[in-house]
């Protein structure tokens, strides 16, 4: 009985790793150990680990790492403490193998405590770019920390090759999270409305804003503008909270002072993934910077307004609008997205990021990688010499 760990930490990345911890405890001969930690053990995040549960998923282990504060010092305060926890969490539970999930530093550490356990780490969504965040640099590390690796794309596979790791590790998946599109039963706009009382007529704009966390010096400035383009929108709203990143309690102040002066908003603290999805099947248009505007969004033909810096980067569909923070952007962006034409463009189009097939092909690896010494001892694949010799040229002029 092989035990495959799975972290955890809140509740975009259990949506993207639920396809996967459904197929490793149908796998007779897997044991799943959930490590949940981050957002999800905090009552102002939603508390989602009560979610987790009510799916039928075990927990394992409470790692909690989150300090109370989201300036800088707090998040590398609890990025410290995550590592301290995470190695503790190990010393009582050593998985066989461990999966983590994308570029969170709750992620990081995990990936981090588990190298002088000589764990192998398998890594989902390396090799992307998001060029206005922290997170990238922390993908890229765990990366490096890793032993596995499962990318979305062939693009991000090529680039996981680029940081040196050998091809044997490397598959392309596809992203896991577009599993559930062809097993979820989505929720009709009548049960979403009597669950959440969620405005729906007209179609709401569906909105998702995080800290751009290079930037967070002018978290305020960002916010404010892309609520004055919402209320100038005139649509119904409904916000999702921000991750706990910093500045991220200042985004999440801001959107509830924006709800209780508009009867047409409404802040959801945790929808679950058949509400998101079920919710994104009936939205006009997706405004803010979040990954699932680019990955999953594209699956429902869903206008997506991605504002900034925090996705650059990325691989898109033809649904995403780029704008910058200005609220004249934003709006303009919006009313695009909202037109018919635009919508109409976008039926029929393909999702960059896969096939709905990424679990078992995660899984299968996961079942029969061969626990042994090559796996554990890494090395570094060089550059072939002609591309390091244009990289050197390139660096002298």
């Amino acid at each position: 009985m092989r035990t495959i760990g799975v972290v955890t930490v809140n509740r975009s990345d259990y949506g993207i790793s639920l396809p996967v911890i459904r197929r490793i405890q149908e796998d007779a001969g897997m044991q799943l150990h959930l490590f949940v930690s981050g957002a999800h053990l905090a009552p102002e995040f939603g508390l989602t680990v009560r979610a987790i549960e009510a799916d039928g998923v075990p927990v394992g282990s409470r790692v909690e790492m989150l300090q109370p504060s989201d300036a800088p010092e707090g998040i590398a305060a609890s990025m410290g403490r995550g590592v301290m926890a995470f190695a503790a969490a190990f010393a009582k539970v050593r998985p066989d193998l461990l999966l983590v999930v994308a570029d969170r530093f709750e992620m990081h550490a995990a990936a981090l405590a588990a190298l002088p356990f000589t764990i192998p780490v398998a890594h989902v969504h390396g090799g992307e770019l998001t060029r206005g965040a922290m997170d990238e640099s922390l993908r890229h590390s765990i990366t490096k920390l890793s032993h596995l690796h499962f990318a979305s794309t062939e693009r991000y596979a090529r680039r996981i090759l680029q940081l040196g790791e050998e091809p044997w590790r490397v598959t392309v998946s596809g992203a896991p999270g577009l599993d559930h599109l062809r097993t979820m039963v989505l929720l009709t706009p009548e049960a979403l409305r009597e669950r959440w009382g969620l405005p729906l007529s007209p179609a709401p704009l569906l909105v998702t804003s995080h800290p751009v966390t290079l930037e967070y010096e002018a978290t305020e400035w960002q916010v404010g503008e892309l609520l004055a383009a919402l209320e100038a929108a005139g649509r119904p709203i409904i916000f999702t909270l921000p991750n706990p990143d910093t500045r991220g309690r200042v985004i999440a102040r801001m959107i509830r002072a924006f709800v209780e002066r508009h009867p047409d908003a409404r802040l959801i603290e945790s929808l679950g993934t058949q509400g998101y999805f079920s919710l994104m099947a009936c939205a006009a248009a997706m405004v803010g910077n979040s990954s699932s505007g680019l990955i999953e969004a594209p699956s429902f033909g869903l206008p997506v307004v991605n504002i900034g810096t925090r996705q650059e980067g990325r691989l898109r569909a033809e649904n995403v609008i780029d704008v910058g923070y200005g609220r004249d952007e934003v709006l303009r962006g919006i009313r695009q997205a909202l037109s018919p034409g635009f919508r109409a463009g976008l039926r029929g189009m393909s999702n960059p990021y896969g096939d709905g097939h990424a679990a078992e092909r995660i899984v299968g690896r996961l079942r029969d990688v061969p626990l042994d010494e090559q796996l554990i001892h890494k090395t570094f694949v060089d550059l072939p010499a002609a591309a390091l010799e244009a990289s050197e040229a390139g660096s002298r002029r």
